[in-house]
């Protein structure tokens, strides 16, 4: 019998890596305090003999009886929504947390999964991002109590591999969408989508120039999966390469929803990145991973779902 911790595993990737740990046969544990994370998203696996729930916020001991072989900790705020509403909570979780989870994989002996983000390259002066880049990050800005949560998370990482011998794997994560995200998440997919839906405005911050990436989370969690069976402590970055304006996608979405709605400009946030394209030439090279599914096709799935809750 294989188990599997997940942390943050109602939440939009936690629920989709929940389900492929127990399409391949594994128990899985998940953990959540739900502040945004949502029931709903594990819902259809009431009754799973594999899977049990526990409501917790990991930065609390993590205790668990029995053993256990991989602990993948996804516990975060992630969207600028909910790390501008809960920064204390955000940092709290990218430290304590870090630490508390660590703390069970060294316990058990468990392989441990960091999913870190593209954040960490702030807003970045090298492009696209390599994983030996350092990042561009204001620690004091809004946007610091994320970015700089999950850089100590890396760093805290890297010393329990270093100093207890911890087999531990990190994943920075580039841009990811698909069906489960919030309606309200805050970021770019949910937000022009229900917006078009809706007919209402499109919002884009500044002229719309600012460049993204979008992965999405079926490909995400296939590079998870093989990085955490890949023999690799160091992070690689999970994206796609496919880069193109914030005006560019809005037009996208705009043309698949079949929406009337304009476009509207809003100043910028505060150290919002001008640009964000993951070098994943570490993924191909030791994952044998590239994204498969294309823009237009992940976006029509995930206006799908959202068409039942507009």
């Amino acid at each position: 019998m294989i188990t599997s911790v997940v942390t943050g595993a109602a939440g939009f990737l936690g629920s989709h890596l929940t389900d492929r740990l127990l399409a391949e046969n594994h128990h899985v544990i998940g953990i959540d305090n739900l502040i945004t994370g949502n029931v709903a998203n594990i819902e259809h696996l009431a009754g799973q003999e594999r899977f049990k729930f526990i409501k917790q916020d990991v930065t609390t001991h993590l205790f668990l009886p029995g053993p256990v072989d991989f602990v993948w900790h996804l516990a975060s705020p992630a969207s600028p929504v909910d790390y501008l509403e809960y920064p204390i909570q955000t940092l709290k979780v990218g430290s304590l947390g870090t630490h508390n989870a660590l703390g069970l994989a060294r316990e058990k002996k468990a392989r441990f999964f960091l999913a870190s983000t593209s954040e960490c390259y702030g807003d970045p002066l090298v492009h696209p991002q390599r994983e030996d880049y350092w990042g561009n990050v204001n620690p004091v800005g809004p946007r610091g109590c994320y970015d700089e949560a999950k850089r100590f998370a890396e760093a805290m990482t890297m010393a329990y591999h270093r100093t207890h011998g911890v087999d531990t794997r990190i994943v920075r994560i580039f841009n990811t969408y698909g069906p489960r995200m919030r309606l309200r998440d805050g970021r770019v997919v949910p937000n022009f989508i229900a917006q078009s839906l809706r007919h209402e405005p499109v919002t884009l911050h500044g002229d719309g120039s600012q460049t993204r990436s979008f992965c999405y989370m079926d490909d995400l969690i296939e590079g998870f999966w093989r990085l955490m069976h890949a023999n690799y402590h160091l992070p690689v970055n999970i994206g796609n390469p496919n880069e193109l304006t914030i005006l560019q996608f809005a037009e996208k979405i705009i043309a698949l929803t079949g929406s009337s709605s304009r476009l509207e400009h809003h100043p910028r946030p505060v150290d919002d990145p001008k640009v964000r394209r993951p070098d994943i030439t570490l993924a191909r090279s030791l994952l044998n991973w590239e994204p498969r599914v294309s823009l237009e096709e992940g976006l029509e799935r995930t206006i799908a779902f959202f068409k039942n809750r507009v």
